[in-house]
């Protein structure tokens, strides 16, 4: 069974609207001025380049993605005419490389991605790719889900759905599957990479659903790892898990549920 990544509506039924929530403290940290050029790695339907348009005031923002699906959702999002979006994969751009002529500058003064590194086979190359279209000076900057331990809406249903199925933890369970999503792991991404000044901070929002529907809605739509690994269960595996997470999860007295989701994010500096 693997990732499925294609209709952006139900994405951002699942994870974008709280990505969209993690983008504004990620980008106030990175402290870009205004009038800069912007590329955004993996930008699923659009929520990053949406935030960086609000709040950093670009000349240009490019976002690129392996999905047609995604990019048509953030086509249609994102309408602002300094937005672009191109279909792209993150180990190999399809940007110019530095022209070697004396005071040359490559395109981006800061090359972002959200929530999409831990999905690239190769994530070296990718943050490769980030430095090389980076200009001197420039900013390349990443979060990632806290799939271990601190982004709680998937670990109260990888927890559930592992009691019931002990094989889903070796090959499924994102906290194992991807082990780049760590401190250590990434800071050792960016330092490889030859990025300087590098820093690895948490962001920490609140995700609070409406209720237990509210909740679990969003793994029926199929996209990510959990919700893929929720449709390809029979109905009756299916209502099993639901039920299993409704008598797990904390519920306020009206209903709602409220945790919360950790990122880390990860900064260096584009080096001479």
């Amino acid at each position: 069974m693997g990732d499925v990544w294609a209709a952006g509506d139900a994405y951002e039924d699942y994870v974008g609207r709280w990505s969209r929530r993690v983008a504004d403290p990620f980008l106030r940290r990175l402290d870009v001025p205004a009038g800069k050029r912007w590329l955004d790695v993996g930008c699923g339907t659009g929520a990053l380049t949406a935030t960086i348009l609000a709040l950093t005031d670009p000349a240009q923002v490019i976002g690129v993605d392996t999905s047609e699906g995604f990019l048509s959702r953030a086509r249609a999002q994102v309408t602002d005419p300094r937005a672009s979006f191109r279909l792209a994969d993150a180990r190999s751009l399809p940007l110019p490389p530095p022209l070697p002529t004396p005071g040359h500058r490559r395109r981006f003064d800061a090359v972002v991605s959200g929530l999409a590194l831990n999905f690239v086979p190769e994530p070296h190359l990718a943050v490769a790719e980030f430095g090389r279209v980076a200009t001197e000076g420039g900013t390349v900057a990443a979060y990632v889900w806290d799939y271990a331990e601190g982004m709680a809406m998937i670990r109260h249903f990888w927890d559930a759905a592992i009691t019931l199925d002990p094989a889903a933890a070796t090959e499924l369970d994102e906290g194992r599957r991807f082990p780049l999503c760590r401190p250590e792991r990434l800071h050792r991404l960016w330092t490889d990479a030859g990025l300087d000044e590098i820093t690895v901070e948490p962001i920490e929002v609140p995700t609070v659903f409406t209720g237990f529907d509210d909740y679990w809605r969003p793994f029926l739509g199929g996209q990510g790892p959990a919700p893929a690994y929720a449709m390809s269960l029979t109905e009756e595996h299916r209502r099993d898990l639901r039920d299993l997470l409704r008598t797990r999860l904390p519920a306020a007295p009206d209903g709602s549920i409220r945790l919360t989701a950790r990122a880390w994010a990860v900064r260096g500096i584009r080096g001479q």
